[in-house]
């Protein structure tokens, strides 16, 4: 068996154990420093080592191996934190992405790169820890080349350094359950440990005796890459001389490894999250330190309860599921569509075989899609670090509160929206929070609050970055807006006016930095968020704040749609955009300059959209008031479709018309019905949009036909 096939595992769980590490370090005070969350943030760097050092990949295995031994100092109290020192533990952790990036692409890490975060980390060590020989106890840097690099002598304490000395131990491996090329491949990697001194048993039970001076959670760290830790139990038996193991050390290959620091006894720390390593056999001990934190597993059965809870399985597959059932339920639509024309009384086991049918299909398909479902603190968690930096950036202080991270969102959207929101709170951080001086002169708090907060909201979700600046300055949007040649006027509402920050070019800030003030990132925003079928809205009270609120559909697979008829053309309104219907009145309908007429509803004034004008639908009803007016909201605004009939509403699967046919304007998708024939689900926004184009042609061509008239 190749490692390599191994790869993909160890990059993944590495990525999941450096976003624990950066979470654990953004939270750690520095006056105060939780014990526990050092011990999570050292087992962390210590798994990344031990499966970097599995694989070869040298360069990532010598940075952590120096980020490791320091916060081996720093969790036993002889390294003091300092802000300073976590922002360069939270560098090299951006290295070790870097690093891990280029393995994973198949190329080899920066050098200089390596070579420069090795000097900091190096220096770090001489000035903090800078006793009588502490130059030569840190590792000397190494080029990225693994069968020529000499093995560094790592930084250790004097007590470990002495406790190290010819500490070699016998170690009982046994492997349950593996078979024979898995133990094949185990045994040849136990020989890189030290002497093999004895080997039996059949795939049920094979133990393996070894004498070596690596630490169990090392040895558990790389065969854990390979099984399950369930299938692994290591006990030590005894101490054996350094002799013995002599010949084994000078074979080894160049992998740097640390001796044993105490007297080997069954561990009683937490394994190392990413490998999972925990150690079913071996007996837990009791320990105060024991971490109740999510990133640091509490190993033994623990940890082997949490394995056997998950599984890992390709998008791809999941998306093919979600298609086949997508089928699926368009199948069952049409066979319930034939069972409603039958007769019940003499088919009545087939009609209620279909009622069933109906039921059983919708939980399938409900469970499908909570599959794709994701939690919001997948996108939250990225926010600590870029408000911390930005803040120091900018000379604010802030706090960054989250609420709402278990709020779940489909994965297509959830990694879609991470840039939008990620413009919003630079924005927040930039233009929204005062500098400390001035929150004072204000009356507030010196430090701001930035929160972001995710909640379900009917068939949506509602996302908000809420900041308690300074507010948005009417005056100073109006008067930056005439400047840039668009069309306002004072008597424009706040919601208008707030929307100008969206357009194209458009900002505020009195000097362009690498952080705001190009006029860039807004209108992205919100055509994003329109892309992904949502809108955005924007509250703000002087001195008081601004709160950005994004409305998202839960997922763009399915949607529950509210089926019209006009003219003799199906069509498809999202459920979550219908407000309401009625009967217009004559008396309510009101014509503007032009063809453009409004709708009064309850004192508030709504513009009218024909779908048969906007769609050039044939034999539709023209009369305003024998149609149906369907009240929509979409982007914010509110207006008054006009329709024949309303059909009913249904769950329909969605399906791209871009990708099967073109962009069509006023349409947002498609969808099949339970006849077979295809539905067009309306975009209300741009529909809107559409309908003032084609009213602005109607206009202007009977504009020119007076004229062409006068002349004659």
């Amino acid at each position: 068996m190749d490692i390599s096939d191994f790869y993909d595992t160890f990059f993944e769980e590495a990525e999941e154990l450096l976003a624990d590490m950066e979470r654990l370090l953004l939270d750690l005070d520095v006056d105060d420093p939780d014990v526990e969350e050092l011990n999570a943030i050292f087992r962390a760097a210590h798994s990344i080592k031990g499966g970097a050092g599995t694989f070869g990949f040298t360069v990532l295995q010598e940075t952590t191996h120096l980020l490791e031994n320091l916060l081996d100092h720093t969790r036993r109290g002889e390294l003091t934190l300092r802000r300073d020192i976590v922002d360069t533990f939270l560098e090299t952790k951006d290295m070790l992405h870097d690093q891990l990036n280029a393995y994973r692409n198949g190329s080899e890490p920066d050098a200089e790169a390596f070579e420069r975060i090795s000097r900091v980390l190096q220096q770090m060590a001489l000035d903090e820890l800078g006793q009588g020989g502490a130059a030569a106890d840190v590792p000397a840097v190494v080029t990225p080349e693994p069968a020529a690099t000499t093995p560094a002598p790592s930084v250790e304490s004097p007590e470990s350094a002495e406790a190290g000395k010819g500490a070699t131990q016998r170690l009982s491996i046994t492997l349950t359950n593996v078979n024979d090329k898995d133990r094949n491949l185990l045994v040849d990697e136990l020989e890189h440990f030290g002497v093999i001194a004895s080997q039996s048993g059949d795939a049920a039970r094979y133990q393996v005796v070894l004498d070596s001076a690596e630490s169990q959670d090392d040895i558990e760290a790389v065969l854990c890459f390979i099984i399950e830790p369930e299938q692994l139990s290591i006990q030590a038996e005894a101490v054996v001389p350094a002799e013995a193991v002599a010949p084994a050390e000078a074979s080894a290959d160049t992998t740097v490894r640390e001796p044993m620091a105490e007297t080997p006894v069954p561990s009683s720390e937490p394994a190392p999250a990413s490998a999972e390593t925990s150690v079913a056999e071996a007996p837990a001990v009791p320990s105060d330190k024991a971490s109740s934190k999510p990133s640091a597993k509490s190993g033994g059965k623990n940890a082997k309860g949490s394995e056997s809870s998950t599984i890992r399985v390709p998008v791809d597959k999941v998306d093919q599921i979600i298609n086949l059932v997508g089928e699926l339920i368009i199948t069952q639509s049409m066979l319930e569509q034939t069972a409603s024309d039958l007769d019940i009384v003499s088919h009545g086991p087939l009609v209620n075989g279909m009622n069933l049918l109906q039921r059983n299909a919708r939980d399938l398909q409900e469970s499908v899609m909570s599959i794709r479902m994701m939690p919001m603190d997948y996108v939250f968690s990225r926010f600590p670090r870029l408000v911390r930096d930005l803040a120091a950036k900018l000379g604010k202080d802030v706090e960054l509160i989250t609420e709402g991270k278990s709020t779940e969102l489909d994965k297509s959207l959830i990694e879609r929206i991470i840039d939008p929101l990620t413009h919003l709170v630079r924005n927040s951080l930039d233009h929204g929070l005062e500098s400390p001086e001035r929150r004072e002169a204000a009356g507030k708090s010196p430090t701001g609050h930035l929160t972001l907060s995710a909640q379900h909201q009917g068939g949506n979700i509602l996302i908000e970055v809420i900041d308690d600046g300074a507010g948005l300055n009417r005056d100073r949007i109006l008067a930056k807006a005439r400047s840039n040649g668009l069309a306002v006027t004072d008597t424009m509402s706040d919601d208008d006016v707030w929307q100008l920050i969206f357009a194209p070019g458009f900002s505020t800030a009195e000097q362009v930095s690498d952080v705001s003030g190009r006029g860039v990132g807004m209108d992205v925003v919100k055509r994003n968020i329109q892309a992904m079928g949502g809108h955005v809205e924007i509250l703000s009270k002087p001195n008081q704040g601004t709160t950005t609120r994004i409305v998202l559909p839960l997922t763009l697979a399915i949607l529950d749609g509210m089926s019209i008829r006009c003219g003799g053309e199906t069509f498809l309104l999202p459920l979550n955009a219908v407000l309401e219907s009625l009967q217009p009145q004559p008396d309510d309908i009101y014509s503007m300059a032009g063809d453009d007429q409004l709708l009064k509803v309850r004192d508030e004034y709504l513009p009218i959209i024909a779908l048969h004008h906007a769609l050039d639908v044939a034999n539709a009803r023209t009369e305003l008031t024998e149609a149906i007016a369907v009240i929509v909201q979409g982007e914010g605004r509110r207006y008054a479709l006009l329709v024949d009939d309303l059909i009913g509403q249904q769950q329909v699967v969605v399906k791209n018309l871009e990708t099967n046919y073109r962009k069509v304007p006023g349409i947002s998708a498609a969808t099949i019905l339970g006849d077979g024939s295809v539905a067009l689900i309306l975009d209300i926004a741009d529909l809107h949009r559409l309908d003032r184009r084609k009213s602005q042609q109607r206009h202007e061509a009977k504009r020119q036909h007076l004229q062409e008239v006068s002349l004659v």
